[in-house]
């Protein structure tokens, strides 16, 4: 067994005399590390999650790349673009996607006998994926919107449903203002939905494509674009540079042209919000490591000194000071290694007791989740794991050097 390393286990496990400060000195250095590794697991926890959580909501009511018009893409005004079933088919199989849809937007009022509100009726088809709105579904059900006929039917967000007073089953008026004057459509409540997203939820509802392609009085086929998936998040990019060699500046029977965006660019502001939080996460990851490491050289000082006699008696015995280095530098690994053990057991259940219980609740209206959202990613727990150790065991090489001043003859008088 390595000398340096035996030894620094005697140490390690020598309860010593209870009046010495090196066993609290141990205890402090231990918990240090343990506060600043479970500090850093939460955080990387809570960011990953609430990051992931809003960016999914997004892409719940954009889709990952949006297919338009190119005006439309320019403008606040609402341009239609011509795509037929095989033209969607053809999105669908694009490399990297995974599902294509089509919608239509239209803008109008919904009106009640005592109350009214502008609102974006999106309409959508049969091919709609409906996985998101099912999540977050809270009264009524889904009609079977269609792109061919009308169903009257409508599905609105809580905050409509709360500001309008309306509820399952009601009749409500939809009113549509274009160059051939008001249109007014009767629809039903057929469900209600809360995503706690109020850019989303105070604007939107949805309805049939067919309707809402109607009442723009677009020729049919024309819609307002394309929703497309991906079957990786993570290759988002690549995947939207093929839509875009497939897709842009190509034009539909009428001459409109075609381009593509990605939810990104879609939705710039919320994005750079999300990516605020990495510069958050990284101070609290330096400063942890700071306190971990500043622990650590503390209680390495003390336990050095401490055992100044032992190591003049090593040195007058033979031993070199770079094998007393390394054994205090391997006694080190064990206090910080039951460090690390101690942080990564109440991160987790710190993690798992919010995760499955939701114990830390948050107001919808400003973080658009009613509860601390975590992400259990053990890849980047490990990584946090091991820079913890390794930059907590670099610190402590310059303070090991203190045992090179130690002089063998003055350590035997040292008490």
């Amino acid at each position: 067994m390595n000398f340096s390393y035996f030894l620094a286990k005697r140490i390690y496990n020598d309860k010593g005399d209870r009046r010495t400060v090196s066993r609290p000195a141990i205890h402090i250095a231990t918990l240090g590390v343990a506060i600043g590794l479970a500090v850093m697991i939460i955080t990387v926890a809570v960011v990953l999650g609430f990051k992931h959580t809003i960016r999914d909501k997004v892409i719940g009511f954009g889709s990952h790349i949006q297919v338009a018009n190119f005006l439309a893409m320019q403008s606040t005004d609402s341009y239609p673009v011509c795509i037929d079933d095989s033209l969607l088919n053809a999105y669908a199989h694009i490399p990297g996607i995974s599902h294509a849809q089509r919608y239509s937007t239209a803008q109008g009022i919904l009106k009640t006998d005592n109350d009214f509100l502008g609102i974006a009726f999106k309409g959508v088809g049969e091919e709609y994926d409906w996985t998101f709105i099912k999540e977050n579904m809270v009264d009524g059900e889904i009609p079977q919107f269609s792109s061919k006929k009308s169903t009257n039917k409508l599905l609105v967000s809580t905050n409509t449903a709360s500001t309008l007073k309306i509820k399952v089953g009601d009749a409500i008026f939809g009113y549509f203002i274009n160059d051939k004057g008001v249109r007014a459509r009767k629809f039903t409540v057929a469900g209600i939905f809360e995503t706690n997203m109020s850019q989303f939820d105070n604007s939107l509802c949805f309805t049939d494509m067919y309707t809402s392609s109607k009442v723009n009085n677009w020729e049919p086929g024309q819609c307002s674009g394309a929703e497309l998936t991906v079957k990786d998040f993570n290759t988002l990019e690549t995947t939207a540079q093929n839509v875009v060699e497939k897709v842009n500046r190509n034009t539909d029977k009428y001459g409109d042209v075609f381009t593509s965006q990605t939810i990104y660019e879609a939705y710039p502001q919320i994005f750079s919000w999300l990516s605020l939080l990495d510069i958050n996460v990284w101070i609290i990851l330096v400063l942890m490591i700071c306190v971990a490491g500043f622990t650590m050289i503390s209680g390495l000082l003390i336990i050095i000194l401490e055992r100044t006699q032992m190591i003049g008696t090593l040195k007058a015995l033979g031993a070199r000071n770079s094998s007393i280095r390394h054994t205090f530098l391997w006694f080190a690994v064990f206090v910080i290694g039951r460090g690390i053990l101690f942080g990564d057991l109440f991160a987790m259940l710190v993690i798992c007791l919010q995760k499955f219980t939701g114990i830390i609740s948050l107001d919808p209206a400003t973080y658009y989740v009613s509860e601390a959202p975590v992400e259990i990613n053990l890849i980047a727990f490990a990584v946090l794991n091991v820079v913890t150790l390794v930059v907590s065991i670099l610190v402590l090489v310059a303070p090991s050097y203190l045992v090179s001043h130690i002089s063998p003859a003055k350590s035997m008088r040292y008490e």
